[in-house]
């Protein structure tokens, strides 16, 4: 099962006022697209970093998942 590279940055959007935004990345790492970015502003780092990781925790088993389907499908076949 292989999961599309993803990279998470957590970014202070204004002074106390952080923001997580989760990447699709090339193999190199460089950003290809946004998969997901937070709503709202969170009061720390470690706040937003909670966040992020979760959003990303939940985009690898949404993908885990589709393998898996795509697997019983074929097995059918």
């Amino acid at each position: 099962m292989k999961h599309p590279p993803l990279k998470l940055t957590i970014d202070e959007a204004a002074p106390g006022a952080f923001v997580w935004t989760l990447l699709q990345t090339d193999d190199g790492g460089a950003p290809k697209k946004v998969m997901k970015a937070a709503e709202d502003n969170y009061d720390s780092y470690e706040a937003a970093l909670a966040a992020g990781t979760r959003a990303m925790d939940a985009e690898l088993r949404k993908s885990a998942a589709t393998d898996q389907r795509k697997q019983l499908i074929a097995a059918r076949s």
